[in-house]
């Protein structure tokens, strides 16, 4: 439900922040001047340091295709306000509303705990996930340069990783992937929902633009890094005619492969979706979320392995047809190609300095 005064912010998904399940954190913020793409929005983002211990989490669940992942940054100043990530604000005792967007928590010794944790004798090479959570290429990644940093130690101890994002600014560290690409040790994604910038803009309002995202698919695919397109998440009744449209353009900007998954909304996601399609798209918003709970059980939320990123029953059938049908016929079926963790090193040359400049 829309809850009376609520009013969308400029450059935000959220147009508030819902009751958090948990208890209020104190952290004190520092200051960082971002070079945004736009105007800045008028909720200041405000950014926390994050000083976590290890760098890599690990992952158990039996629908994800990868056991660790790697986050510099929790909450996205990216505001995409079907993103399922946003719940995991709470636990850090803010909201995953308003404060999942302008509340970020920046971890700026990533590039230093993750070579220590390569480096222990417990690793066992294998592709380290980046953004299994948020966007490591969200806005203040000009600046603070912590997913470059992690770059270069993957690069120096031959370690395979693979990134997803919704920003061209992936394109920054093009020099770094081509390199990372020849030894077959990068797969990089991007994630494209939607093809109208209008759309887009309410919806993922401060991501690159879907242009631009396919001219860093083409950039990437042309510097020989091996890049595919995510259609994610496919949002019945809105955005899952696009899909052939999507694939189109994928496989023009030199796409290998394509994957999708379909919309849930899990925790305090479903009120803010909810709110948001009523707002934005009030004549369609009913047929949307009917859409979406035909696929998952008459819930908008659904939290059952194997079901929640495909979802079931007609609507979720003919989307994966429609999906299958044409990524088959463009040459996108096919699975992205293994990475070789065979040439991990443990390195013992000096420490990279991580928090100087690292231009190239």
């Amino acid at each position: 439900m829309v809850r009376a005064g609520e009013v969308m912010e400029k450059g935000r998904g959220a147009a508030g922040n819902p009751p958090n399940r948990f208890e209020q954190l104190h952290a004190e913020p520092f200051e960082v001047d971002v070079p945004y793409d736009d105007d800045r929005p008028p909720v200041k983002t405000v950014f926390l340091d994050d000083r976590s211990k290890s760098i890599l989490a690990k992952n158990d669940s039996p629908d994800i295709p990868f056991t660790y992942s790697l986050n510099p940054y929790r909450g996205c100043e990216h505001g995409c306000i079907y993103c399922y990530a946003r719940p995991s604000h709470e636990y850090l005792g803010f909201s995953a509303g308003l404060d999942f967007e302008s509340r970020i928590m920046v971890k700026r010794s990533a590039p230093l705990l993750l070579r220590q944790e390569l480096l222990s004798p417990r690793w066992v090479p294998q592709v380290v996930e980046m953004c299994g959570n948020t966007d490591c290429y969200q806005p203040v990644e000009r600046v603070l340069r912590l997913t470059r940093g992690c770059l270069e130690v993957f690069l120096e101890l031959r370690n395979p990783v693979a990134m997803i994002t919704k920003n061209a600014l992936v394109t920054r560290d093009i020099d770094l992937l081509a390199s990372l690409a020849r030894d077959r040790l990068v797969h990089v994604a991007l994630s494209i929902t939607t093809l109208d910038e209008k759309l887009a803009r309410i919806m993922e309002p401060r991501t690159s633009s879907p242009r631009r995202r396919l001219e860093a698919v083409r950039m990437l695919s042309a510097a020989g890094v091996p890049t595919s397109v995510a259609v994610a998440p496919v949002i019945p009744g809105l955005t899952d005619e696009e899909i052939p449209s999507i694939l189109r353009e994928a496989a023009g900007h030199g796409a290998s492969s394509a994957t999708y998954s379909v919309l849930r909304l899990p925790g305090a996601v479903e009120g803010l979706f909810s709110s948001w399609i009523i707002r934005a798209l009030p004549d369609r918003a009913n047929k949307i979320l009917e859409r979406v709970r035909a696929m998952h059980a008459g819930s908008l939320s659904d939290s059952r392995f194997g079901k929640r990123m495909r979802g079931e029953g007609s609507v979720a059938s003919v989307i994966e047809d429609l999906f299958s049908l044409t990524a088959k016929k463009l040459g996108l079926a096919s699975p992205r190609g293994e990475l070789d963790a065979s040439k991990f090193i443990k390195s013992s040359s000096p420490q990279l300095d991580f928090f100087g400049d690292r231009r190239s």
